[in-house]
């Protein structure tokens, strides 16, 4: 069936609530189906943490300057991990030993949307940094995972020692914060943010839907 429309969603794979909200969107996806609404899905990137370099930091050291407490960060940690348990994820912080510039993986995304690929990389990634503790900002790690998905290894490899996708991935970031987006997952349509954060998926259907009908009447001509 040819696709109603598209969704873009923008998100950043270190993020445990883009994880979740791709969980809701995948249930969502089918609760539209069943109404005759059939959306593509294009990620786009987002920095959770921008002020990393590129080598990455120490997770703990990390999460302890932005949260204030070790304490504080495990709370929101437990937040997470009970969320994503009611939509079947079992995230393992406890595996995750630093926290990456998640610059090149958003390029690794890019490139796999040219490619045809990119929601089963996404998947890829997010599985690797929270399932398994990878660390997903070291470029053969990136290239190996990519591999499992559907990408040419060699050729992710020759990507990221190279420019392609950097500066189209910095200016997606810069154009979500823009368009006034602080935190993410953020779900847009015809340009247009609908919400932010990983909420239910009967509520992100029936936004979609809803918004998708104002867009479609917006773009019908009226009769002359």
């Amino acid at each position: 069936m040819a696709a109603t429309g598209r969704i873009d969603v923008i998100s950043d794979v270190t993020c445990p609530w883009c994880y979740i909200g791709k969980r809701q969107l995948e249930r969502a996806l089918p609760l539209l189906a069943a109404q005759g609404l059939v959306f593509s899905v294009q990620w786009h990137p987002f920095q959770i943490n921008p002020e990393i370099g590129e080598a990455g930091m120490d997770r703990r050291d990390h999460r302890i300057a932005k949260f204030g407490s070790w304490a504080r960060s495990q709370e929101a940690e437990a937040r997470a991990a009970e969320a994503g348990a009611a939509v079947g994820l079992d995230f393992r912080f406890d595996l995750i030993r630093r926290t990456p510039n998640t610059i090149a993986a958003h390029r690794v995304i890019w490139q796999a949307g040219r490619e045809g690929v990119q929601d089963v990389v996404v998947e890829a990634l997010f599985r690797a940094f929270f399932t398994q503790g990878q660390d997903i900002g070291d470029a053969a790690t990136l290239a190996r995972i990519a591999g499992s998905a559907g990408l040419d290894p060699e050729a992710v490899g020759a990507l990221l020692s190279g420019p392609a996708g950097r500066a189209e991935v910095l200016a997606e970031d810069q154009a979500a914060r823009a368009a006034g987006l602080d935190g993410v997952p953020g779900f847009v349509m015809s340009n247009y943010v609908l919400f932010s954060g990983a909420v239910p998926a009967a509520t992100m259907a029936e936004a979609f839907a809803r918004a998708h009908e104002v867009i479609s009447r917006q773009s019908t001509p009226s009769p002359a």
